[in-house]
């Protein structure tokens, strides 16, 4: 698929081109990549760390997220709370490290390379990788030889990509893309209810609040009563009939 025009610290890289790269205490910008950055969240960022934190899905939104939204956009971007220490230093991020490593977002976890996706006709997903070089970043050179993709691997992305691939029949559904469709007030709010604040969502439809066109295969109804992964993934769905097929 064609590119858009990137920063000229952004190079693609296949996901068979090796790389060497190690990030560890032992490193001199040992969590400068945490500081000074926009860490937007996806739902399913947010689906791990309020897990590994033990927060319902609304007192995590109000601690740790800022939602910001402005034409064009069609869906607000919730971003992680930085610190107000001078550096926007990443909330979770200690002397010895981030302390939610093992639930940390995706695009921490994929750094230093970038990853999107899109959709074909044929429903297909294509992916792009670029590797990102921060002056910064002190982390190349390494003794690890890797592939891109290898190294991706190794830092549990699968789930990751996956929750965001599911994403994409909603997020480039062709009414967006021709901008046939606008979500109004309500709908980005739905969008936010459905994908970001789960608890709410399933009390909604438990509620009877919401109610869906189509009945719940077994796997969605494990998501009313507490998976919050098919919960996420009816969320999707649910946004799709309110939005495209009504």
């Amino acid at each position: 698929m064609m590119l858009p025009q990137l920063p000229d610290n952004f190079h693609p890289i296949g996901a068979d081109e090796r790389l060497v790269f190690s990030c560890h205490p032992g490193v001199p910008c040992f969590t400068e990549c945490c500081r000074e950055l926009d860490l937007a969240l996806n739902p399913y960022d947010v689906l791990r760390l309020r897990q590994a934190l033990r927060l319902g899905s609304a007192e995590f939104l109000d601690r740790y997220v800022i939602m910001e939204w402005e034409e064009p956009q069609p869906f607000p971007t919730c971003y992680l709370t930085m610190v107000d220490d001078g550096r926007a230093s990443c909330v979770f991020v200690g002397e010895t490290g981030c302390s939610v490593y093992d639930n940390r977002p995706g695009s921490c976890r994929a750094y230093p390379v970038g990853r999107g996706a899109s959709r074909g006709p044929d429903r297909t997903c294509t992916e792009s990788l670029v590797l990102i070089r921060e002056a910064h970043c002190q982390g190349f050179g390494g003794p690890k030889s890797q592939t891109a993709g290898g190294y991706l691997v190794d830092q549990g992305l699968a789930p990751y990509n996956q929750a965001n691939d599911a994403l994409l029949p909603l997020l480039q559904h062709p009414r967006l893309q021709d901008q046939t469709f606008r979500p109004s007030g309500l709908q980005r709010n739905q969008y936010i209810l459905a994908l970001y604040d789960l608890d709410r969502f399933r009390r909604e439809i438990i509620e009877g609040r919401i109610t869906l066109r189509q009945p719940l295969t077994p796997a969605q109804l494990t998501g009313l009563t507490g998976d919050d992964e098919q919960l996420l993934a009816l969320g999707i769905r649910w946004l799709l009939e309110e939005f495209f097929d009504g």
